[in-house]
């Protein structure tokens, strides 16, 4: 009888043990199945995904979900059309060869980030900073920093302006010639507009020997090594010819800024674009007479692209914040 009562309980135990285990397991399937089943087929868990297709023909016909917006160690090899495309924004009379420079640039820093990473049971918020004049009187800097991931751009500023634009910036977007220090805990995007602008960002991080463009630029440039990321120059080019539809000799900025985030981002909030009725041009920490001279010279076609941005709002592509 003793060994019975042994094998009994041992019995009961595994038994509990057993009932237990499969309990947690469908409660934990349920849970899973009705979780699931509710995104099914969604692409993030926002109420709205950036990146969706078959809500808009017009933004169908543009956007390419497979285009990778940065140069890695695995993509940088340009085909003959981008590459004659891309040479000719800002011609050079003898370039340096393109892969070996790309290649020096890796053994600088990591320059990885997590961009390229979507994550489909997520919900990641950017925040597209721009530097029209019509961000002063806005309030908009606790709503621009709560988004996860914040850009702006060229030589933007935050210090004194906090209240209208934020603090936090986590990528800039920049080129040689509209160069800034940045923090160390911020991504550099740098916009390649020819070989030399990549051989500058690694002179500016060591020997300081590349001092011109086609102006004088940085010698030096205080950023984190390990967060250089660098536009890729199809992706430019995807830009300039699916979304500004080959308007103005090249995209803005801007323009650039706010499709790299159509392709990274489930949620887009766009501040600080734009001219309104008050004529902002300017940027927001300057009186900047000069500011416009793009659309004037034909080099961005503003009109173009702000009418872009207009329909991505309409289409509930971005949230679109207009200032005073």
């Amino acid at each position: 009888m003793i060994p019975y009562r042994i094998i009994t309980l041992r019995g009961i135990r595994i038994l509990t043990t057993s009932l237990l285990c499969l309990g947690i397991f469908l409660c934990s399937y349920t849970y899973y199945y009705s979780y699931n089943a509710r995104w099914d087929g969604r692409l993030c868990h926002c109420e709205r995904c950036v990146s969706e297709l078959g809500l808009s023909n017009w933004f169908d016909k543009r956007f390419i979900p497979d285009h990778i917006p940065l140069l890695t160690r695995t993509n940088y090899t340009l085909t003959k059309e981008t590459r004659n495309w891309w040479m000719q924004l800002q011609k050079e009379r003898k370039p340096d060869n393109l892969s070996q420079v790309i290649a020096k640039l890796f053994e600088l820093g990591r320059g990885e980030d997590n961009l390229l990473i979507r994550r489909h049971r997520g919900c990641r918020t950017c925040a597209v900073v721009g530097n029209s004049g019509n961000l002063l009187g806005s309030r908009y800097g606790k709503d621009i920093d709560t988004n996860e991931i914040v850009f702006r751009m060229n030589q933007a500023v935050t210090k004194g302006f906090q209240q209208d634009v934020g603090s936090r910036t986590t990528h800039h977007f920049m080129y040689p010639e509209s160069a800034r220090d940045l923090e160390n805990n911020t991504h550099v995007i740098l916009i390649p507009f020819k070989v030399l602008d990549i051989k500058w960002i690694i002179s500016a991080l060591t020997t300081g020997e590349v001092t011109r463009t086609y102006k004088p630029v940085k010698r030096r440039i205080k950023v984190n090594k390990d967060k250089i990321l660098v536009y890729h120059p199809h992706f430019f080019k995807y830009v300039y010819e699916n979304w500004n539809q080959r308007h103005g000799r090249t995209p803005s900025t801007g323009m650039l800024a706010i499709i790299f985030a159509l392709h990274v981002c489930d949620q887009v909030n766009v501040y600080g674009f734009g001219c309104n009725s008050k004529g902002h041009w300017h940027h927001y920490w300057e009186q900047n007479k000069g500011a416009g001279a793009f659309r004037i010279t034909g080099v961005h076609n503003a009109d173009f692209e702000a009418n872009v941005t207009k329909i991505l709002t309409n289409i509930q592509k971005v949230t679109f914040h207009p200032g005073i």
